[in-house]
């Protein structure tokens, strides 16, 4: 095994090579303090309000494709093989404003100015892919930027006028597409990246395989796949989280396969990755999976992370019990699969030994003859964590409900199903009336706690009301119950 103890990545148009890097360096910090690139700002500090957005682009079988990120969570040793673009590369070689820059000037899109950084990059990802973008593509591409004094409308209008202002395929990331594709193949050689700084470790597995031996040589390292959660643990409760194990490079952990049976997706892929194919197969997820945080959580953190860590108040899990998902655990060279919703055990223990690791998620294709729903409560609409998630699976013969799947984040210690409310259902006819009646059996299923985002009465009363929702969406009527609609 080669063993490399720097990174290479590029940055704007230069070269860079670090040896001295630690596990909790972030990209935020680096680009501010030590290249002294303070265009990208600092806010939140936790991926939250988006001042800190930059481009990453990697190759991804031999593609380059670029997403918008948190700087503040994105760990610097994820940089290898990359290229990062921040707000100052935009600058013409005339120092002309950028298009997406004199589009926000024009329509006002900026007061005090702090946000307007990542707001440009945000919108800058946006107009690379789609020149002519919608109202409501617009507002997605910007659910994770936070205005504190602008407001949003002549953000929007500036969105709008981007393109009026200049083409993508004039823009130096196309431009200098293949030149750039090049040179990141060229720091492509295959090997494992050890790096210490201070004591503290950072390891980039070569390979799939290679994560499995090094996660059974260092059973207690940190796994740190997107960092949208253990982003936070370092910047706001200031833990060492070394030795610490990144995999989001691991092009064996984002594949994505259809079979003739199910979905089979490895525990790398980004929500943004997976949202295609899943909403090609599952449509009633298109509105639950574009309110999972905003877009630079979405191309960082990933639906196998967001299992492994047992929240109970994970976005995917209550999603993945209800459409019957596995999961493939790993060590060494051992595997072993399990439903999704027996890898819960209590609050903060999960079904996982020392050195094993999640490695593949199963999801079985719908039957024509079930009926699905996903549904999320928040205080805000947009990029905020679920007071309550649901899942709904409902699966009938003629009007006779022959098994039902429902399960519940935010409930419990852990996302979990439903059983009593899935027993009154089993059995009986399609019909509203079922439908209250297994609704009044969730207290035989959950005693939910009260915290900051909701009391245990609130939980109890619209996790009930989700079963009258999931019945009027399937009789495709007029009822407005979609806030989309």
């Amino acid at each position: 095994m080669t063993i490399r103890t720097n990174i290479r990545f590029l940055l704007n148009g230069r070269d860079v090579t670090l040896d001295a890097v630690s596990a909790t360096d972030t990209v935020l910090d680096f680009l501010r303090i030590d290249r002294r690139l303070t265009g990208t700002k600092e806010g939140c500090a936790e991926g939250d309000c988006g001042a800190c957005t930059v481009l990453v682009g990697r190759l991804r079988n031999g593609v380059l494709r670029y997403e918008p990120v948190n700087a503040c969570i994105r760990f610097l040793a994820t940089l290898d093989g990359c290229h990062v673009v921040t707000v100052e590369y935009l600058s013409g070689p005339d120092g002309r404003l950028h298009p997406v820059q004199q589009a926000m000037v024009e329509h006002h899109g900026s007061q005090c100015g702090f946000c307007t950084p990542g707001f440009v990059m945000s919108l800058y990802a946006l107009w690379m892919e789609n020149a002519d973008p919608t109202e409501a593509e617009i507002e997605t591409a910007i659910q994770g930027n936070l205005c504190r004094c602008t407001g949003y409308e002549p953000i929007i209008r500036a969105a709008k006028a981007m393109t009026a202002l200049g083409s993508p395929a004039e823009d130096v990331l196309n431009t200098e597409r293949e030149s750039v594709t090049d040179r990141l193949k060229a720091l492509a050689d295959g090997a494992r990246v050890e790096l210490q700084k201070g004591g503290s470790r950072a390891i980039l597995p070569a390979s799939v395989d290679d994560l499995a031996q090094v996660y059974a040589d260092n059973p207690k390292a940190t796994l740190v796949a997107g960092a949208t959660d253990a982003g936070l643990w370092v910047t706001k409760f200031l833990r060492d989280i070394s030795p610490a194990i990144f995999l989001g490079h691991l092009d064996g952990l984002r594949r994505i396969e259809v079979t003739g049976e199910a979905i089979e997706m490895g525990a790398g892929v980004s929500y943004s990755g997976a949202q295609e194919v899943l909403c090609e197969h599952f449509p009633h997820l298109a509105d639950y999976w574009n309110r999972i945080a905003g877009w630079q959580i979405r191309a960082m953190g990933t639906i196998g992370g967001n299992v492994a860590n047992g929240s109970p108040i994970g976005d995917t899990p209550p999603v993945l019990i209800a459409l019957g998902a596995e999961i493939v655990l790993r060590k060494g060279d051992a595997r072993r699969t399990l439903p999704v919703e027996e890898f819960f055990i209590d609050y903060g223990k999960q079904d996982r030994a020392e050195g094993e690791f999640v490695e593949t998620i199963r999801i079985p294709l719908p039957r024509a003859e079930t009926r699905h729903a996903a549904y999320k409560i928040s205080k805000r609409r947009d990029e905020d964590i679920s007071s309550v998630a649901a899942g709904f699976a409902v699966t009938l013969e003629g009007e006779a409900i022959t098994a039902a799947r429902i399960a519940f984040g935010g409930m419990a210690a852990t996302p979990k199903r439903a059983a009593a409310a899935e027993a009154a259902l089993v059995g009986q006819r399609w019909s509203e009336e079922a439908l209250q009646a297994a609704a009044g059996k969730l207290p035989e299923d959950f005693k939910p706690l009260t915290d900051w985002r909701a009391s245990a009465e609130y939980r109890m009363r619209v996790s009930q009301n989700l079963f009258r929702r999931f019945w009027l969406e399937a009789q495709q009527g007029d009822a407005p119950v979609r806030l989309s609609a």
